[in-house]
């Protein structure tokens, strides 16, 4: 029988990291092979499994990225935009199959990613979820079809623990609201209010970030003229909605061509809309 693919997760001691680490052990369809934490973080040199409170399962937290991303067909990648970027020139260089959740990553970061896109795939998405790919789809029709009588909002909602604003998945909202309407969300965008601000500017895309206690991730699109409001709304309330979708893609990407793609493609959306 031969065996199945393997993973490296890096960002293991992480709330999504320890997520992704579980979903792997539990897939009949591939294997942990690898556990990868910054330098001096005190779980390196641990058994993963025993570092999450539970038994050994013979995988030990290491720091070496290049060795573990080397050992893996795909790395799943949920870290921050430095270290994503450090993760992309391994995964390049081993010809591994890149998954990226990490957000946060601005413009001039992703530009960076195009060169390891022509080594290997990668698959880079704000959100993972099947959810929220399809409401990015129905956010890019419904924008499509109305015009800027109607002002749209996006308003997001996480965890007190989150460190970037707007989400991720917010900005890819905008930018499916953005394309609908054949606009570029850099000329509409709308992330600050505060203060004597004036009227809204017709036509401008808004974000409004919540943050607080637990939240997983809620996000609303709404659609809002006078008399009426449409609003399209996504709620996760389980985080292994986005490590079910990052596995998926991991196991999407392992003998494709390189290149750079995103969940719509893994979920053979990219053409719709």
């Amino acid at each position: 029988m031969a065996e199945l693919p393997g993973v490296t997760i890096t960002g293991a001691s992480g709330r999504m990291g320890q997520m992704l680490i579980r979903q792997v052990q539990a897939s009949d369809r591939l294997r942990l092979v690898g556990a990868v934490e910054r330098p001096d973080h005190a779980w390196v040199g641990q058994d993963v499994g025993a570092a999450m409170g539970g038994g050994d399962i013979g995988i030990r937290v290491t720091d070496d990225a290049k060795a573990a991303i080397s050992a893996a067909d795909a790395v799943i990648d949920f870290t921050a935009p430095a270290a994503t970027l450090d993760f992309a020139a391994h995964a390049a260089a081993a010809g591994a199959v890149h998954v990226i959740g990490t957000t946060g990553m601005t413009d001039a970061e992703i530009a960076q990613l195009a060169p390891f896109a022509e080594k290997t795939v990668i698959v880079r998405a704000g959100n993972m979820s099947l959810g929220v790919n399809l409401l990015t789809q129905l956010t890019r029709r419904v924008a499509a079809a109305l015009d800027a009588d109607f002002d749209i909002e996006i308003i997001e909602a996480h965890h007190n623990r989150k460190v970037d604003a707007p989400s991720g998945t917010a900005l890819m909202l905008g930018e499916a609201a953005a394309a609908g309407r054949g606009v570029s969300l850099a000329e509409v965008s709308d992330r600050g209010r505060d203060g004597m601000t004036g009227a809204r500017r017709r036509g401008d895309i808004g974000f409004t970030a919540i943050r607080g206690g637990d939240i997983v991730g809620e996000h609303d699109v709404m659609f809002a003229a006078d008399g009426e409001r449409i609003i399209l709304r996504h709620v996760a309330s389980d985080r292994s909605v986005f490590a079910r979708g990052a596995l998926k893609a991991a196991l999407w990407g392992i003998g494709r061509a390189p290149g750079a793609y995103d969940m719509l493609d893994v979920l053979g959306l990219g053409d719709a809309g």
